[in-house]
């Protein structure tokens, strides 16, 4: 059960929070010295002008997680702590959910949090719920001696956002999701279903290089804070392409379509390709799929159409269509 926390529920939480440290060496809390928020959290999170929330299971406080205002429009998810017994029976989702819906109602365009570098299983976590590396690593002057990893999300609207490699490194799990979705669901981009979540996000990791080195420019899309859309321009083109680009792995998942996130992230694909000074671009995609009808509405021309050119879900080849566009 989800609610409201309490002051009342100091005892429980330290319990909570302490045994949820002790799992990493060198972790611990100081309640009154360097944590005492923990001591009195729904007075705290009140006066930071958001709010806090607790699971409680059978009577006994088993999650936590708080939120409240950062800057402007910038929420911050604070104190996410699970029972270890209740990990990965959906507490945790289920507490950042209320905290995400909190901030969304209140305004929040954009969610942001922090992690200390040891917590692994947290990082896996955020990424599942759409954050991504952002903000950097900061220390902290505790007795734990804490670094931490910054994420961020964007949390209402359509947003599409580029990712330099750390977020697209961190975003891999989540964009493996959206990728198998499309795949099984008979999206033509190189792989037949059904498509094993670890061939994803193989593929993802090459992207992750990708993005390291320079060669190709990543973007995902959110949708009211899930990630569901995807799209790459390959910058790697031969010494004598220097004005062009290829255009890549446009997904949108199947759950999110008719949003108009396709047309955002085509949109956002053409400004990073005019900022990279690329004037030409170049892609291809399936005969009659929603793709050729974006982008004819989008401006693209046809240039030809090469037939029996791969394989589709039911391993009937089919044609695709080439298209061009020139940026002015």
């Amino acid at each position: 059960m989800i609610r409201a926390a309490r002051d009342g529920d100091a005892e429980a939480i330290v319990r909570l929070v302490g045994d949820c440290w002790r799992e990493y060496p060198g972790c611990v809390v100081d309640f009154e010295g360097e944590a005492p928020e923990f001591l009195a959290i729904a007075s705290h999170a009140a006066g930071r002008g958001g709010a806090a929330w607790v699971d409680e299971s059978n009577g006994v406080v088993a999650g936590l997680a708080c939120v409240w205002p950062s800057r402007d429009d910038v929420w911050e998810v604070a104190k996410v702590y699970v029972a270890p017994p209740l990990r990965g029976a959906g507490v945790a989702h289920a507490l950042v959910a209320a905290a995400e819906d909190f901030a969304r109602a209140a305004g929040a365009a954009r969610a942001v949090l922090w992690s200390d570098t040891r917590f692994d299983r947290a990082h896996r976590f955020y990424q599942k719920r759409g954050y991504v590396r952002a903000g950097g690593i900061r220390a902290l002057a505790d007795k734990s001696r804490s670094i931490e990893f910054g994420y961020a999300k964007p949390l209402a609207g359509v947003v599409v956002e580029r990712l330099d490699a750390a977020a697209a490194a961190s975003a891999e799990y989540a964009l493996a999701r959206v990728l198998v979705a499309c795949v099984d669901t008979g999206a033509s981009v190189s792989f037949l279903p059904p498509m094993a979540m670890a061939a994803a996000l193989a593929f993802w990791r090459k992207v992750s290089g990708g993005v390291a080195r320079g060669e190709r420019v990543l973007l995902a899309a959110w949708c009211d804070g899930d990630l569901v859309g995807t799209a790459q321009l390959d910058l790697a083109t031969p010494e004598n392409q220097p004005h062009r680009a290829d255009v890549a792995k446009m997904l949108v998942h199947p759950g999110a379509r008719g949003r108009g996130i396709a047309r955002a992230m085509l949109a956002r694909i053409e400004a990073e390709a005019r900022a990279a000074g690329r004037w030409l671009l170049t892609l291809d995609t399936l005969a009659g799929d929603n793709g050729e009808r974006l982008y004819r509405a989008a401006g693209w021309t046809e240039c030809g159409r090469i037939p029996d050119y791969a394989l589709n879900a039911e391993r009937v080849p089919y044609p695709t269509v080439l298209f061009f566009k020139r940026l002015g």
